[in-house]
């Protein structure tokens, strides 16, 4: 009788043990972000109407078709007057960057981010395990990653991985580097540093496609410190659900659509295609075709399925290329959307195609305002808004979308962990009771409105002082 006993009990306290062992691996594998840091340059950086102007009446490519153009998308750009550029612009510099230029603009965000965060988090150096590092446009020897061992001193054994060229949709593409590691190693301290490096990026030329990043692009950064030490749990904000990567590179139209590139006249610069949109549409449609169902609860997959189904057989989809509203409420597994800052329309077509509140484009709009664009740190901004408004209440789903060069979409839903109110690092606490603003109106219209009336013949650019 007793061995009969042992016969059955033995299996399955094997199965309870295994069970168990499966559970406490995979909450070793959870991936934490315990804090985080955007950079804020200091005021002397600020970007207004009037500096604007000046920049623009440098480049002598220019002539009155293209400062008309340049009126027309600055405007329409979303973009306020407190944006921040490179020092290089100050100093009248943007045509002749040099090495030293780039390495002195991530200088700058490494010594006022990185020490900010480690110091916060009460964090040493020595204890950073995994370090990324994606600076899209700038690649020097030895890497940027290694700057920053050298700047802060990490240990000799530090896991490093250095990504350029991946564009605005970087800082993802860097959690999920992170995510992998942690499934693999316990009680781990990664640190993700991502921003974009604009000095020696400047184009000089006169190609309508590809002075538009001139216009939209502005200086940013954030670094962040995540682990899956289960024991940090408590001090965690967001703890990531899934991420998804989609990658069209494979299609011509979506690799060429966002390059950059040599114009007719030699000079580099960065191409966005009249084909832009389309690309970004159709790799966002695939990208949430496989999030929905990860972030998702039943019933609304289940609504959405016959959904579609009435509208085949009725034959009421829109025709062609019109835009689209998802048959999908996405409210139903999502309280906040952080929607990346590429740009006004990049933020009315996800609002639209996800029937958006301007309630919840606001993060979104605010961030586009007061920073423009800062390419991979972008989604960062958006979520400190949220933060400094204290709309992030524990156990609230977050959904991050971002779009990238080559052409790429990646998105991830974190669940937040406690309720955040906004630290004495976060970027817009000293400007957060100011938006939003009563207006977005742009000045530059009221300042340069006359160019449009001017004469093509008798058009000339003023000569400098």
């Amino acid at each position: 009788m007793d061995l009969l006993f042992y016969f059955y009990i033995l299996p399955i306290l094997y199965l309870v043990f295994k069970l168990w062992k499966w559970v406490d691996e995979k909450n070793d594998q959870e991936c934490y972000i315990i804090d985080y840091q955007c950079y804020k340059p200091t005021d002397d950086r600020m970007v207004d109407t009037e500096f604007s102007g000046e920049v623009m009446k440098r480049n002598k490519q220019l002539g009155l078709n293209e400062y008309k153009f340049l009126l027309k998308a600055i405007v329409s750009s979303g973009i306020g007057e407190q944006t921040y550029a490179p020092s290089i612009m100050f100093s009248g510099r943007e045509f002749t960057p040099t090495l030293q230029d780039g390495l002195s603009e991530m200088d700058e965000f490494f010594h006022d981010s990185i020490e900010k965060l480690l110091a916060r988090s009460g964090i040493s150096p020595q204890e950073i395990d995994v370090l990324v590092v994606n600076i899209s446009m700038l690649a020097a020897v030895p890497s940027l990653s290694s700057r920053i061992i050298n700047l802060y001193k990490l240990r000799e054994d530090v896991k490093v991985f250095n990504l350029t060229g991946m564009g605005c949709s970087a800082s993802l593409i860097s959690v999920d580097i992170v995510r992998n590691i942690f499934r693999t190693y316990k009680n781990v301290y990664a640190l993700i540093v991502t921003s974009e490096s604009l000095s020696p990026n400047w184009y000089s030329g006169n190609n309508r496609s590809m002075i538009l990043a001139n216009i939209l692009f502005r200086s940013g950064g954030c670094a962040m410190l995540l682990s899956n030490n289960r024991a940090l749990k408590h001090r965690a904000l967001l703890k990531l659900k899934c991420l998804v990567r989609t990658h069209h590179g494979s299609r011509d139209e979506s690799y060429e659509c966002c390059i950059q590139r040599e114009d007719e006249d030699g000079k580099i610069g960065f191409h966005l295609g009249k084909n832009l949109p389309k690309a970004a549409t159709r790799c966002f449609v695939d990208n949430l075709r496989v999030i929905s169902p990860k972030i998702l609860p039943l019933r609304e997959l289940l609504r959405f399925v016959v959904v579609s189904f009435v509208r085949k057989i009725s034959n009421k989809s829109p025709k062609g290329d019109q835009p689209k509203k998802s048959l999908i409420n996405f409210r139903t597994g999502v309280d906040h959307f952080c929607i990346h800052t590429g740009g006004k329309a990049v933020i009315d077509g996800i609002g639209f195609s996800l029937d958006l509140t301007e309630y919840e484009l606001e993060p979104a709009r605010m961030t586009l305002h007061r920073f423009g664009n800062t390419s991979a740190s972008s989604l960062w901004y958006v979520l400190a808004y949220m933060e400094a408004k204290k709309r992030l209440k524990k156990g609230d789903r977050v959904l991050m979308i971002s779009f990238g060069a080559g052409f790429k979409c990646n998105s991830c839903l974190w669940e937040v962990m406690r309720d955040l109110e906004g630290n004495a690092g976060n970027v817009w606490r000293d400007c957060i009771d100011s938006y939003p603003p009563e207006s977005l109106a742009n000045p530059y219209m009221e300042k340069y409105g006359w160019i449009q009336n001017e004469d093509i013949s008798t058009f000339k650019i003023p000569d400098e002082e």
